[in-house]
């Protein structure tokens, strides 16, 4: 790849990083400090980051607790931060969530609650509804993580089962809850994101029960007699929500759009595919392929969302270089297309690559250094082919995640 292409290409990346950044994101979104206290709650697996970012903007006395994936911290001075499992709940994060709860006790009308609530929040915070116990909510989310529902209908349905989702969290709380969102949910619901533990959403038990059948999903028994059941979660119009905010402070969306911003800067006509593009990787570059190749330059053509590798050996790579390895193997030959897929966190699977860049040429350089780019993308073994070619994308950890992000240059201005 030319240097101007890669050179562009990261540029688009990193400004779709700072529009996620928390400390650029949540700057323009701090409310007043109270009178009284200041408490910081948080889940996700941004929540350490948000926090420390938080620290450095806010003027006044703070202080709280928020719930991470092991292994995500980040240091903060008066916000403390704990450590939970993900995707399945643990008795680190029952414990979490318990201190959280503590958190909003004795609170009153003069103190103010900043909750800050991202990705990965849904398993961090693990509170089984009354009668239930932790085992039962392990049991739920492998349940529904093995059905293949979509997003919305998952968390229909677990938060039925919660003491803290779908709003209940600060359901009693005493002090106006202002809600600080990173979304990573499609259309920005942010009573989807993390399950709404601050954000009550109108749906209850009957639009579990119909997500429940629709996609067959077979509950422990125990679990489909509470919810034949369950008592209906607060709705939005619940008095005890009007006097909290709520803003979505970053996503896709405008992590697309201010790449796009950039790109237009540069005089490049720019196509936005969508935020929320999902399906097997392989399959969704091998389109994509197709569309540059029909497409008219000069173009800039991005999309994010969260594709899926389904797993058939035991290779190196995650989504973003199994994505572009079949982009390139797709448009292989072919001058004047220029494409990066990398993920937002900075982090591709388990490697140490965020995505990889990939030409026309890509596939041919991964041959001269003696890998066969068909074989490696049915070895799922992506990261080996593009480290051939030195094309892997490198940024180390981001501190933010809004899913995935895909950039393809077709021609030049």
């Amino acid at each position: 790849m030319d240097t101007r292409a890669k050179s562009l290409l990261t540029s688009l990346f990193e400004a779709a990083i700072r529009a996620a950044d928390p400390l650029e994101a949540l700057a323009s979104h701090l409310p007043a400090p109270p009178k009284g206290r200041t408490v910081v709650i948080g889940a996700g697996k941004g929540a350490a980051q948000m926090a420390a970012a938080l620290e450095q903007l806010w003027g006044a006395p703070l202080t709280g607790t928020v719930v991470t994936r092991y292994g995500f911290g980040a240091a903060t001075k008066h916000i403390k931060v704990l450590e939970a499992s993900h995707p399945v709940p643990d008795a680190a994060g029952l414990t979490a969530t318990e201190a959280l709860i503590a958190e909003l006790t004795d609170l009153t009308a003069d103190d103010l609650v900043i909750a800050l609530v991202c990705g990965g929040g849904s398993s961090l915070l693990a509170a089984p509804a009354d009668g239930l116990t932790l085992e039962d909510e392990q049991a739920l989310n492998q349940t529904l993580l093995a059905s293949g529902a979509p997003i919305g209908a998952m968390n229909a349905i677990r938060k039925m089962f919660s003491r803290v989702k779908g709003g209940r969290l600060i359901a009693n709380t005493a002090a106006p809850v202002v809600s600080l969102i990173v979304s990573d949910v499609p259309g920005d619901d942010p009573a989807q994101v993390a399950s709404g533990p601050t954000v009550p959403c109108a749906s209850g038990r009957r639009e579990a029960l119909a997500a429940v059948e629709r996609y067959n999903i077979a509950l422990p028994p125990r679990l489909a007699t509470y919810l034949a059941t369950a008592p209906a979660p607060p709705k939005p119009t619940d008095t005890a929500f009007l006097k909290n905010e709520v803003h979505v402070i970053a996503s896709a969306a405008r992590s697309l759009a201010a790449a796009a911003n950039i790109a237009k800067a540069e005089g490049w006509p720019v196509d936005i595919l969508g935020d929320d593009l999902e399906g097997e990787a392989s399959t969704l570059g091998t389109e994509h392929a197709k569309l540059a190749m029909a497409a008219q330059g000069p173009r800039l053509i991005l999309s994010g969302g969260e594709t899926t590798v389904t797993l058939k050996n035991k290779g190196r790579g995650g989504r973003n270089t199994e994505y572009l390895l079949a982009f390139a193997l797709g448009i292989e030959g072919m001058a004047g297309i220029n494409a990066l897929a990398a993920d937002t966190d900075g982090i591709d699977g388990s490697e140490d690559n965020a995505g990889a860049l990939a030409t026309g040429q890509t596939t041919k350089a991964i041959r001269a250094a003696g890998v066969e780019p068909l074989e490696a993308l049915a070895q799922n073994n992506a990261y080996t082919a593009f480290a051939a070619a030195d094309a892997l994308f490198v940024t180390g950890p981001t501190g933010t995640n809004v899913n995935d992000f895909r950039a393809i240059l077709i021609g030049w201005p």
